[in-house]
């Protein structure tokens, strides 16, 4: 519609810049462009070109517009504060009162609290300049309004402190040096307005879920999310809007249970993670199709390790997997613990081989390559190939040197020194190693980390009687 609004040219040159950009994924300098359509690259094709690029850019912007116009009920009610302030500036103030009425109505049965204050500044606003309405039941609305506004934007700075805290600290524990903190949080989650708010009842479930995940609390995770999801299913809390809230608690729900080693359960909810999925026209089904095989992997992967595999080689196929940044981590490497587990090791080498030639591997965190590595190291000694065993080894000393003196790593660090002085260990010897080391490294969150749990693979090695 908007290319062509002007003239209908076969040489349309936004139309081309458009394409070439589309085609080259956007990654193209500027000047590199302007060579290919103007033929040369002065001060006079620059200006042209900049100017084009800046109209495409607004066409692009006002088309997204169109297209996600009433895509969302916080989108529809955005639009009518959008359009009262037009028709106020047009002085047409029966629209304008009109629009935000429409929003008002819309945001509070959405409880939308940040565009009620919008709608009620501007109602009062328009009572200052007109004798048609009273302002003092706006006023009076706005003060209720922002006293749950309030509520809101505290449990989000909490979250937003959480979390931060969580992704930057290592191995950060909140129970331990945050008494007042936690008072205050849970004295914030008690206030009786929020039994009467869907949307701050939903935020107190982020906030606590998040807690409990980050002590790795999965008991009382299980409990609370369970009696959380029969209370929202019980008064009706679940809809459209929030449906993303849903399929992330079912998910939490799948793995908290497989934490907790009940997977008939877990795979009984990975269920309703599907069925779910598939609600309202199945429009988050793509966004959750990756956590739907996750589940079934990590489940079969307990006691059917060939279903795992083989529900791994279907999500191959998946188009919303392969989309995924993640698509060869996940596929790759769990295909790769799967082969180790059933001693098909060249299968397992292989496997990794793949992850390892994508071109996204080196941008992958570098302590999750160290660990990758590692595992590759441990296949090549299952094979029994002891050249490709000594190169492998020294590469990743060279490779990894400086992590190799980082306490992130102290796990890894150590179970690669016994690894290379494995084979020259007797049974006795070896048993002694083992112990030191599972002694020393073997708690539940070390272990969570490994790919491969080290301290199980080398008291295998010991039951074998050494190498």
């Amino acid at each position: 519609i908007l290319s062509a609004r002007t003239n209908n040219s076969s040489e349309r040159k936004d139309v081309s810049l458009f394409n070439y950009a589309r085609k080259n994924n956007f990654l193209e300098d500027d000047s590199s462009i302007i060579e290919k359509l103007y033929d040369k690259n002065d001060d006079s094709s620059k200006n042209t070109f900049y100017r084009l690029k800046n109209r495409l850019f607004n066409d692009l912007n006002r088309s997204l517009l169109f297209l996600h116009y009433n895509r969302s009920d916080y989108f529809a009610v955005l639009n009518s504060i959008h359009l009262s302030k037009i028709m106020y500036e047009k002085g047409d103030q029966y629209l304008t009162i009109f629009y935000l009425k429409q929003a008002e109505s819309k945001s509070i049965k959405n409880e939308f609290y940040d565009l009620l204050d919008l709608v009620y500044n501007d109602f009062i606003h328009l009572a200052i300049e007109s004798v048609q309405f009273n302002p003092a039941e706006y006023i009076e609305k706005r003060k209720k309004n922002r006293e749950i506004l309030l509520l809101i934007n505290k449990i989000d700075d909490f979250l937003a402190e959480l979390t931060y805290k969580i992704k930057t600290t290592q191995n950060y524990d909140w129970s331990k040096d945050n008494d007042l903190e936690q008072q205050a949080f849970f004295e914030l989650v008690s206030n009786t307005k929020i039994s009467n708010s869907v949307q701050l009842q939903l935020k107190i479930y982020n906030s606590i879920s998040r807690i409990l995940l980050q002590k790795h609390d999965y008991i009382g995770l299980e409990g609370y999310l369970k009696t959380t999801f029969i209370k929202f299913l019980k008064n009706k809390i679940f809809n459209k809007s929030n449906h993303d809230t849903k399929l992330q608690m079912l998910t939490y729900l799948v793995n908290s249970l497989f934490k907790n080693e009940k997977i008939e359960e877990s795979l009984s909810y990975t269920k309703k993670l599907l069925h779910a999925m598939n609600e309202f026209n199945g429009f988050l089904y793509g966004k959750y199709l990756f956590y739907y095989y996750n589940a079934l992997v990590i489940n079969y992967q307990v006691n059917d390790k060939q279903q795992a595999i083989a529900i791994l080689e279907e999500a191959k196929t998946k188009k919303e997997i392969q989309q995924l940044s993640i698509f060869n981590l996940f596929i790759y490497l769990n295909l790769a613990v799967l082969h180790f587990d059933l001693n098909q090791f060249s299968k397992s080498k292989s496997a990794l081989v793949k992850l390892k030639m994508d071109e996204k591997f080196k941008n992958l965190d570098e302590l999750l390559r160290y660990k990758i590595n590692i595992i590759e190291l441990m296949i090549v000694f299952e094979l029994n190939d002891i050249d490709l065993f000594d190169y492998q080894l020294n590469r990743i000393k060279k490779e990894f040197e400086i992590l190799r003196t980082k306490k992130e790593a102290d796990r890894d660090n150590a179970f690669l020194q016994l690894l290379e002085k494995i084979e020259y260990l007797d049974v006795k010897e070896l048993t002694l190693k083992v112990d030191e080391f599972v002694q020393n490294y073997n708690t539940e969150a070390s272990s969570d980390a490994d790919i491969i749990n080290y301290s199980a693979w080398l008291l295998s090695k010991t039951k074998k009687g050494g190498n």
